[in-house]
């Protein structure tokens, strides 16, 4: 018999005639094996039983995200937002409902296709955490990201989507690196991690929980080899990720901080301390008479965080403007009570 990699390298239709038939599944399984070391440390489950790795290879669904890496996306809730945070520079729009009583869901699709029909940048829409039918319908009208949210209600306490399944890339939220690690291992091209959820415009749980992911990410950082073992198990992550985390020092995919942020100095200080990028609530159209201002000074800042005459330059005037994104001193807790 000829050598194998010249059977490999042989024409197609030479080897059907050269190849023995008890050889064939041989040249499927190297095939299978080259297609997976493509796809990365991610795609480490490539069985159809679970997702179809040429139709919704995780790889290009994370590329996708990158695509947003150094901008700022903007909820909106309406069309006339929508081509305000356009103007403004927005790299993409969350589309929500109005705020309703009652269960909040997925927005209706009508709101979607109008939308998307008026902008040219990319649109994300929000389903409930588990809600995989409230996905296949996003997926279905077109989205370009799906946001498996914790803010809107949740339909599974127990179970999140299986990302793999779609072809639409996934974002997901977290409060600390366990989180995170286990939704990319759902599938999630991108992970936010959240903080208020309330519209207050208060960051302080927000910047906790960024701080959260990027000190466990540092102490990750100086282990030993040995040591990663009992720390996945610790956070309750795959040890492929924490791995593939250690190694490359931050997050295998796009991290965007999310909650409170609402003035220039707020998005810099989430760029200042790690993320790719921030999510942007729509609280910034509900007070004041200039929403592209607020919303371009955001987006400049998170372009330039490094740059102190840029933060000055867009921080400026904006005081009215924040005026009703105050925490109230009734609602606020004093520094420094209960013991920290």
């Amino acid at each position: 018999l000829p050598p194998l990699q010249a059977i490999y390298q042989t024409p197609k239709l030479k080897v059907r005639n050269t190849l023995p038939r008890w050889l064939l599944p041989l040249k499927h399984f190297h095939k299978h094996l080259a297609a997976m070391a493509e796809d990365g440390a991610v795609t480490l489950y490539k069985a159809t039983s679970i997702t179809d790795a040429k139709k919704n290879s995780f790889s290009i669904k994370a590329g996708l995200a990158q695509m947003l890496r150094g901008g700022a996306i903007v909820e909106v809730s309406t069309l006339s937002q929508a081509k305000i945070a356009e103007e403004a520079g927005a790299c993409c729009l969350v589309i929500t409902e109005p705020n309703r009583q009652g269960i909040s869901r997925m927005p209706d699709p009508s709101i979607i296709k109008q939308i998307k029909r008026c902008v040219l940048i990319p649109v994300m829409a929000r389903s409930r955490v588990g809600h995989f039918v409230e996905a296949q319908i996003l997926e279905r009208v077109g989205v370009d990201y799906i946001d498996e949210s914790e803010v809107l209600a949740i339909a599974d306490e127990d179970n999140f989507i299986n990302k793999h399944n779609f072809g639409c890339p996934f974002v997901c939220g977290c409060k600390n690196l366990g989180d995170a690690l286990r939704r990319v291992r759902e599938g999630a091209a991108m992970i936010r991690t959240q903080g208020d959820l309330l519209g207050t415009g208060n960051i302080a749980e927000t910047v906790k929980n960024v701080r959260s992911v990027m000190g466990e990410i540092r102490i990750l950082n100086n282990m030993d080899e040995d040591e990663v073992f009992a720390f996945s198990k610790e956070i309750a992550a795959p040890y492929d990720l924490v791995a593939q985390t250690k190694q490359m020092g931050r997050l295998p995919v796009v991290h965007f901080a999310a909650g409170g942020i609402v003035t220039p100095a707020d998005a810099a200080l989430m760029m200042q301390l790690g993320c790719d990028g921030v999510f942007v609530g729509s609280e910034v159209f509900d007070n004041g008479s200039d929403p592209y201002k607020r919303v371009r000074g955001i987006v400049e800042a998170v372009r330039h965080y490094n740059d102190p005459h840029v933060l000055v330059e867009n921080s400026c005037g904006l005081e009215e403007q924040m005026a009703g994104l105050n925490v109230s001193e009734e609602t606020m807790e004093p520094f420094g009570e209960g013991g920290a």
